[in-house]
């Protein structure tokens, strides 16, 4: 169904404006900036996840940092080369929805729209709450006001997205650029130490490793993978929003994927190799990219460029979310499985409805944890494993049906890809299910089922409306045209104007209540409205009840049953003051009546509006 016209229920799927030109589109820099903060802001919360994993079992553990990054450096180079191959093949976006949706199947492609959708808004969430909590830790005096220093973010992020997702892009190059310069900094100036230059962030602060430390098994290495994982959020972000590209938006898409693979990868392992020429150690209350920094530019300025640059990024890396998600949900839209007002775009380019539900969602969420990071984080990158092992997985179903040069390689590639990030899906909600885990297992269902329950309304909708069948032709019918008027004004002439205009018999309808005052008011009106003789019967409806809606729904009633011939329409005159807090000094009796006669009638409702 791919347009719905009506006015009881359906939100009409209305052409999208013509694209106002190149410049509210990404290049391949604005789309890096744009569309992978997520992913680079990772690299400040991945290599701790795989240290304090690795840490229960001691400093032997922590010796194996290293070779567990190069498994999640791998499987990120997996990702990467899928996604290239995604972008490709599906240049109008969507990502594993898209994928899912042409090989795997309708209920598989809602679960992976479903998980995206999650980790969007969880990652908004999560995103700002790090952010600020990097800023409360420089300055505790602020962090019983928290919540509304994240609420500020949202809106502050929110306010520039609506302005179009290239304005966001150019805004957030500066701190991406100074975040990645001081990062490759740090690790190009710590590979020429031979020991740390300063250990002042990490003193006084207790260590966690693990006194009663574990064997480093099969099982704490899958579990440390897992959760180092979490780095590779966001490497999807540029897959699902390719519609925003400048043209050739496939090439310039692919050209950021492989930039943003290539970044994460150095940092990734640049760090880790870093962890184990320093030793370090986790401690409580300092994280290990500070240490690291610490240890390797010393506790100076270039130290608290970095943890600044760190905490601006990752509360700016919500902007992923409001990147790819808009683009997401316009295509649900355009498959029925969600309102149909996510997919219109306004003049810069900007799904507005996509971006201002996100931002209201995730206000809820902050809302709901208070700004604390630690109640979000267990909900966080569950999703976005779920929608790489369909990607995969549909990617490998691609290859085999298309057998194009090199399929073999590339199934197995994706495959391999498939099995590890399943494997990664399974550990991260078996072993975060109880901190929190289980509300996305219930989630994730639920959205499916609320797609399919759109997709149903629409279907029923359109199967009344006859959408892609040729109707009968027009033809011509008695038009009655109904008039409800209080009172002779300016308005009642101007009404009946226009309903004269308009049908081949027009009747003006008063209501009388039974108390005196009314019924002397109503004798008024019939008195003057003989004198003025407009040419139109006033017809009294007589109600025992104070009621407006109820006897004019009743009369029209009566009128389809005898005349069922007749077009009827109920033109309700209305004037509408110059301003706007003078309207509130109305008594919306035309609102009344117009919900009465569309809620109880097949009448055609028109509401004249009278400029004062």
């Amino acid at each position: 169904m791919s347009a719905l016209t009506t006015e009881n229920g359906a939100a009409p799927a209305v052409e999208e404006p013509p694209d106002t030109g190149a410049r509210h589109q990404l290049t391949a820099v604005t789309g890096l900036a744009a569309l992978s903060l997520d992913a680079m802001a990772s690299v400040a919360y991945g290599p701790e996840a795989i240290v304090l994993v690795l840490a229960a079992a001691g400093g032997h553990g922590l010796g194996f940092t290293l070779p567990v990054t190069l498994a999640i450096a791998g499987l990120l180079a997996v990702l990467v080369a899928s996604y290239r191959q995604v972008i490709a093949a599906f240049p109008d976006g969507g990502g594993s929805y898209a994928v899912a949706k042409t090989h795997l199947g309708r209920r598989t492609s809602l679960v992976a729209a479903g998980s995206l959708v999650l980790d969007y808004v969880l990652n908004v969430a999560v995103a700002v709450t790090a952010g600020v909590a990097a800023l409360t830790s420089a300055f505790p005096g602020l962090y019983g006001d928290r919540l509304w220093i994240c609420l500020a973010v949202l809106v502050l992020i929110t306010g520039v997205n609506l302005r179009g997702i290239v304005d966001s892009a150019r805004a957030f190059i500066l701190p991406t650029a100074v975040f990645i310069g001081a990062i490759l900094a740090l690790i190009v100036v710590g590979l020429f130490r031979d020991a740390p230059v300063s250990t002042a962030a990490s003193d006084g602060h207790a260590s966690v490793l693990a006194d009663d430390a574990t064997t480093v098994g099969a099982l704490l290495l899958l579990k440390a993978f897992a959760s180092g994982c979490s780095a590779l959020t966001g490497v999807e972000a540029i897959a699902n929003a390719v519609p925003s590209f400048r043209a050739p938006a496939a090439r310039r898409a692919m050209r950021a994927e492989v930039a943003l693979g290539a970044l994460l990868g150095v940092m990734l392992i640049g760090l880790s190799v870093l962890i184990s020429r320093f030793g370090l150690q986790p401690v409580e209350g300092v994280t290990v990219l500070a240490q690291l920094a610490d240890a390797s530019l010393g506790h100076n300025g270039a130290f608290y460029v970095l943890q600044f640059a760190t905490m601006v990024l990752l509360a700016l890396s919500a902007n992923t979310s409001f990147g790819g998600l808009p683009v997401l949900l316009k295509l649900l839209a355009r498959d029925d499985y969600l309102p149909h007002v996510f997919g219109l775009k306004a003049d810069r380019q900007v799904h507005r409805h996509g971006v201002v539900w996100l931002a209201v969602v995730s206000a809820g969420l902050l809302v709901f944890s208070g700004g604390d990071t630690n109640t979000l984080v267990p909900l966080f990158a569950i999703g976005v494993f779920v929608g790489f092992t369909i990607a995969q997985t549909g990617m490998v179903l691609h290859w085999r049906r298309e057998r194009g040069p090199g399929w073999p390689a590339k199934s197995v590639l994706n495959g391999l890809g498939a099995v590890l990030t399943g494997v990664s899906a399974v550990v991260v909600t078996a072993t975060k299910f109880h901190d929190g885990a289980w509300l996305i297992v219930i989630a994730l269902p639920f959205l499916v089922l609320a797609f399919e329950a759109v997709q149903r309304a629409y279907g029923k909708i359109g199967e009344r409306l006859g959408v892609g069948r040729i109707p009968e032709p027009p033809h011509r019918e008695r038009s009655l045209v109904l008039v409800p008027v209080s009172s002779l004004t300016r308005v009642t002439s101007e009404a009946l104007t226009a309903a004269v205009s308009l049908g081949d018999e027009v009747r003006a309808l008063t209501v009388c209540h039974p108390d005196p005052e009314d019924q002397e008011a109503t004798e008024a009106l019939e008195r003057d409205w003989a004198l003025w003789n407009p040419g139109v019967p006033l017809v009294r409806l007589a109600s025992e009840r104070r009621s407006l809606g109820r006897p004019l729904t009743a009369y029209v009633r009566d009128l389809t049953a005898t005349e069922p011939g007749t077009q009827v329409t109920v033109l309700i005159p209305e004037a509408e003051p110059e301003r706007l807090w003078q309207r509130a000094l109305q008594n919306q009796r035309g609102a009344v009546v117009a919900h009465a006669v569309r809620r109880d009638t097949n009448a055609v409702v028109c509401r004249l509006r009278f400029r004062c």
